[in-house]
């Protein structure tokens, strides 16, 4: 059984394809599209705002705990090991992890259902996946000859497909990416990158922040259970706290392992000897085998009932909710109290989107800056908000 599946990533002919950007744009020397792609992401101002939002617990809470731009990071390992084992194209792997949460507005999920919530009373929906394109393709404008980070096809691709499947009919705006096929293995394998990196991390930061207890994570996380029970075999004697993170990484590991083993099996089951082969086939080759997904299942599922909804962030939540509810309804009420910058968009894009683009971008601390004010000028009166970008 081969070891690697070069024949089935983005490379030659397809790489070629994939390679495409809307703009002309000079070839570096020994670097590749996708590298490129990787490049100009790392640089973009919304990568860098990634820094000051909300993963799990927000920033503000203690500098340990993971903020969206380290959670990426993270995501950005785990990719490049499974892409490099499976012998797809680490440059495009890479790329996409690190562009995967881009489109994420302030708060974390919290943020999001509620930025969705005020846009469905408009007809419209928020999804961070198309907006991450938006903001790559119209809103980060770097370059003197177009707007948008002028990106390859692949990357953007990428973008748009690497954690659901989108229909032509209901988004025919998509349709130069390939919606009627499955998207490539380096794009399929991100989600599950991701959800490896953060059924790690989450566990991490909250025994970090003392919600759970290590012993209780034991007790009802099975991977974590067999996990912790060869580490403590090995290091007899060792401090519970530091048994606990060696089994987070053995945990990890185990998951990558499966990833890993599991699409090669799938890809090797169906024959494939193309990336067309994989786009032709109707369903994701990327996954984990069943008793992996049972594992993940189980603990995804003990991470909401006793983190992500636990009284204390259930709170954090309705007061994130509260912030982009108030002040969407506010700018949507008061639209010439939008940064000037935004006035061209409205006629095109349509105030409600408009609002919701400017909050999206918004870091946790500007956010609240802008609330802060948004409250006093309730209590006070006086004229606009500060501070604007």
């Amino acid at each position: 059984m081969p070891e690697r599946l070069t024949f089935c990533g983005v490379f030659g002919r397809e790489e070629s394809l994939l390679a495409q950007r809307a703009f002309s744009a000079p070839q570096g020397e020994g670097r590749g599209p996708f590298d490129r792609d990787r490049d100009r992401i790392v640089q973009s101002r919304a990568f860098r705002r990634l820094a000051g939002k909300t993963q799990v617990f927000t920033s503000r809470a203690s500098d340990h705990f993971r903020s969206r731009l380290t959670h990426t990071i993270e995501v950005a390992q785990v990719a490049r090991q499974v892409a490099a084992a499976l012998g797809l194209n680490v440059d495009l792997a890479e790329t996409l992890a690190l562009v995967h949460d881009i489109g994420h507005p302030p708060f974390g999920h919290a943020g999001e259902r509620a930025l969705d919530r005020c846009l469905q009373r408009h007809g419209l929906r928020f999804d961070h996946n198309l907006h991450a394109l938006r903001i790559v393709e119209r809103f980060e404008q770097r370059y003197a000859g177009h707007r948008g980070l002028n990106l390859t096809l692949g990357t953007r691709e990428g973008i748009v497909k690497h954690s659901r499947d989108y229909s032509v009919s209901e988004h025919p705006d998509l349709a130069e990416y390939f919606l009627d096929q499955s998207p490539p293995l380096e794009a399929q394998l991100i989600d599950l990158a991701d959800e490896i990196a953060y059924l790690t991390a989450d566990l991490d930061d909250g025994v970090e922040s003392g919600l759970l207890d290590i012993r209780h994570v034991r007790d009802h996380v099975g991977i974590l259970r067999s996990s912790y029970a060869g580490v403590q075999q090995a290091h007899p004697g060792a401090q519970e706290k530091y048994i606990f993170h060696d089994a987070l990484q053995a945990m990890q590991k185990t998951l990558i392992l499966d990833l890993i083993r599991t699409t090669r099996q799938n890809v090797e089951l169906l024959g494939a000897s193309s990336l067309q082969n994989i786009r032709n086939h109707h369903s994701r080759l990327a996954i984990f085998s069943a008793p992996a997904e049972a594992q993940r299942q189980e603990e995804k599922r003990y991470l909401y009932e006793t983190l992500y909804t636990c009284p204390e962030l259930d709170l954090e939540h309705r007061k994130a909710s509260e912030v982009v509810t108030e002040l969407f309804e506010f700018w949507v009420d008061e639209p010439e109290e939008l940064p000037e910058a935004y006035f061209a968009e409205i006629e095109s894009e349509g105030l409600p989107r408009v609002v919701a683009d400017y909050i999206a971008g918004m870091t946790d601390n500007f956010i609240l800056l802008q609330y802060a004010e948004f409250r006093r000028r309730i209590r006070s009166g006086t004229a606009r908000l500060w501070p604007r970008r």
